[in-house]
This record gives C-alpha cells, sequence and structure tokens, in this order.
C-alpha cells in the first residue's frame, strides 16, 4: 500500500516530507514482528502509527489493545498488564487475564511507556525478550506471542540519565524508531487540516463550515502550536461554534491562541521600573555601534601601520583595540543576561539594527568619546561606580580599570 492511500484510510492529512518519511517506514516495518519505539511531542498523533503497523501485518486478524501507562495507578498496573491470580493481593476476588495474555497473537500499543514504574519495565523487558511473564501472586509462566509498540513524547535519554527508565529496556524496545514531527514543523500542512476540521465541525454541527482570510491563514502559520493536531482541532472547533461571522479575520482568530506562541522577529524588552536615561536597546545599540567603530578603527590602524609603522607600533595598537573589543564583548555578555530576547526557532542570527551606512566619523577621537561617555555616567550617578558601569554596560571592574587608565576625576 502506498502512502497516499495509508493517508486515505488512515484520515491522514498533510504532506510534509518528515510525515510521509514516518509513515513509509510504518508501513515497511509493519510485515516483520519487530518493535518499533514512536517519539514526537504530545497532540501530534502518535496513536495512528500503531494502527497502520497492525493493520498491515500478519496480526491485522488478531486483537489490537492501546494501553495508555501513565493513566494507570502505579499499585495496578502489574496486574491490568500481566494478569493476578485470586487472593494475590486485597481486593483480588478472582484470577484474572491481562492484556499480554489477552492480546496473544495480536499488537499492543503501550503509550506513553516511560511512565512504567521500574518494577513494570523489567517484566516488561523479560516479556520483549523471551515472549513469557508471570501472573501476579502466581509462579508459574505463561508464554505469549504479541507484537510490541510503544510511544512517549517525553526526552528517553533524559529519562535514562534520571533513572526513571531502564536504558537496556530502551534498547529493545527502539528496535526500529519512527520520529513524527511537530505541527510547527509541518507548516504547509496547517491550514489543511484547518480546512478539514472545519469542514467535520460543519456538518457535525449542521453550519456553514468557517473560512479564514489571508491574514489569519498567515497568522496560523506562524503560531507555534504548543499542543499540535490536538490544539489546532480545539481550536477550530471552538470558532466554529461561537463566531457568527464565517469568514475569520487575524484578529478574530488570535482571540483564540493564547500569546506567547509566535514566531515573531527579535524584540527586546525594557524592563518595568528601570528610570535610566538610557533605556536598556539604547544600550545595546551603542554597544553595537561602538563594536563597528573598534573594528572601522583597526582596519585603518592595521593598513596605516602596515605601510609605514614598526612591529613596536603595531603590537601597541593591536592591544589597545584588543582591550576596546574585549570591553565591548563583556558589555554584550552582561546585557545579554538582563534584556528579553523573542527570537523564532528557526532564526539562524540576529539581523544587526545598525548599517554600515549609518556610521558617521565623529570629530572626537574613540578614546577621547570613551572617557566623555564615562564622565557623564559617573556625573548623572553622583560618582556611583556600580550604577555608572550599568548603564554603559560594561562590568563594575572594567569601569574601575578604565577609571584609573585614563585618570578620570570623580
Amino acid at each position: 500500500m502506498d502512502i497516499q492511500s495509508i493517508k486515505q484510510r488512515f484520515s491522514i492529512i498533510g504532506s510534509s516530507a518528515l510525515l510521509n518519511r514516518a509513515i513509509d517506514i510504518a508501513s515497511q516495518v509493519a510485515p516483520t514482528d519487530l518493535t518499533v519505539f514512536i517519539t514526537g511531542e504530545s497532540g501530534v498523533g502518535k496513536e495512528v502509527f500503531p494502527k497502520i503497523i497492525h493493520q498491515q501485518s500478519s496480526r491485522k486478524h488478531g486483537p489490537y489493545i492501546a494501553v495508555n501507562c501513565g493513566a494507570i495507578p502505579e499499585g495496578t498496573i502489574d496486574s491490568e498488564l500481566f494478569g493476578h491470580e485470586k487472593g494475590s493481593f486485597t481486593g483480588a476476588h478472582e484470577a484474572r487475564k491481562g492484556y499480554f495474555e489477552v492480546v496473544n497473537g495480536g499488537t499492543i500499543f503501550l503509550d506513553e511507556v516511560a511512565e512504567l514504574p521500574l518494577s513494570t519495565q523489567v517484566r516488561l523487558l523479560r516479556v520483549l525478550e523471551s515472549g513469557e511473564f508471570m501472573k501476579v501472586g502466581s509462579s508459574k509462566v505463561i508464554k505469549t506471542d504479541v507484537r510490541v509498540v510503544a510511544a512517549t513524547n517525553i526526552n528517553i535519554v533524559e529519562a535514562i540519565r534520571s533513572g526513571k527508565f531502564r536504558q537496556d529496556l530502551y534498547y529493545r524496545l527502539n528496535t526500529v524508531p519512527i520520529y513524527v514531527p511537530p505541527l510547527r514543523d509541518r507548516k504547509d500542512d496547517i491550514h489543511l487540516m484547518f480546512r478539514k476540521f472545519a469542514s467535520d465541525f460543519a456538518e457535525k454541527y449542521r453550519m456553514p463550515t468557517i473560512q479564514l482570510d489571508e491574514d489569519a491563514q498567515r497568522l496560523l502559520a506562524e503560531y507555534r502550536w504548543p499542543g499540535n493536531v490536538r490544539q489546532l482541532k480545539n481550536i477550530t472547533e471552538q470558532i466554529s461554534i461561537i463566531e457568527e461571522n464565517r469568514m475569520v479575520d487575524a484578529n478574530t482568530l488570535r482571540r483564540y491562541l493564547p500569546s506567547g506562541q509566535f514566531n515573531e522577529l527579535p524584540v527586546l524588552y525594557k524592563k518595568e521600573g528601570d528610570d535610566k536615561e538610557f533605556s536598556e536597546r539604547d544600550l545595546l545599540y551603542k554597544v553595537l555601534f561602538d563594536m563597528k567603530k573598534d573594528i572601522h578603527e583597526l582596519k585603518k590602524v592595521v593598513s596605516s601601520v602596515t605601510k609605514e609603522g614598526t612591529s613596536t607600533e603595531i603590537q601597541k595598537h593591536e592591544s589597545l583595540l584588543v582591550d576596546r573589543l574585549d570591553d565591548d564583548m563583556e558589555g554584550l555578555e552582561e546585557m545579554r543576561n538582563n534584556i528579553e530576547i523573542r527570537r523564532p526557532a528557526d532564526a539562524d542570527h540576529f539581523e544587526e539594527p545598525i548599517h554600515a551606512s549609518e556610521v558617521v566619523e565623529e570629530p572626537l577621537s574613540l578614546q577621547e568619546k570613551e572617557i566623555d561617555m564615562i564622565r557623564k555616567a559617573l556625573k548623572r550617578h553622583n560618582g556611583k561606580r556600580k550604577s555608572a558601569a550599568s548603564e554603559l554596560g560594561i562590568s563594575e571592574r572594567t569601569l574601575y580599570r578604565k577609571i584609573k587608565e585614563f585618570n578620570i576625576d570623580q
């Protein structure tokens, strides 16, 4: 069965390369009895892949059961999975078969498998390795022939590192891994899914189908969808029921999207209660401007001393300029810790707000300009070096060194 046929049969919407790859792996591994481990964020639709695997396997006429391991209390999970004997614990009034016995010859899907207690993980490992298990309260070994598909939405490597998940069980489950991509990595599929959900809800509630204008469609693609497909479906249903106007614009759509999850350009925020003369944005621009000036000056110095200078002069100028660049970088590092920057997940760099055409030569030298800025900052803060250094975007230690170096009166 090809990928398109699988999508139609299991109502999968989208043409993302990552999604197609996941479906292709599921289809290829289905005829085997290999254990499959599905990973992906919550709400991406991991539960459809075990069904694909089961329906295309030789076990398709056998039983299939999905177990949410996180929804079963720790005290009863062993009984649910492996069964128990009568009187094995309080309340065990009769013997009971577990899922692994009931699903013999079929497929069991263990969703949220990382939520299993460590003791249960040991039992599961034995089933995977030998096909054997024992009921709770019994010493009799039972054989079973079950194909296991497991899934989790947590960082399994971190769970292993923290001792919450057995490494040997992970390797046994992870025979064939399948990664289901989040919705934000399937931007071209988002509007297609919205239209499908809108059509379904229009039919369900017997009302006209909602549609999005161009701005709303762009907004839909910019949103990060932390709840993935599940969140998109819920929001589509809300809009379908609540909004009377069936053409939804961006402002209307925005009311249904929780804030703080948009892929926007970097934005700098000034903290509340900051009454300094310079805003944090201005300080950042100033440091970037000074860095550009220093680099420009370095180019001129290297050019001039190469032609007519001595080795000693080159070293002198190089040392001074490196010190200035180090100070600028130190200021940037400190400011980065104090300024909130909203940055899209796929941004590879910060686009510098200062363009080369904006740099102009000034009558003051860099050193005179630096001395003048330090003096003004100290004066504004009545000689308090800590406050002045904070305004200038450098450390108090660097400010103290510059005061000594330039012999600045306080």
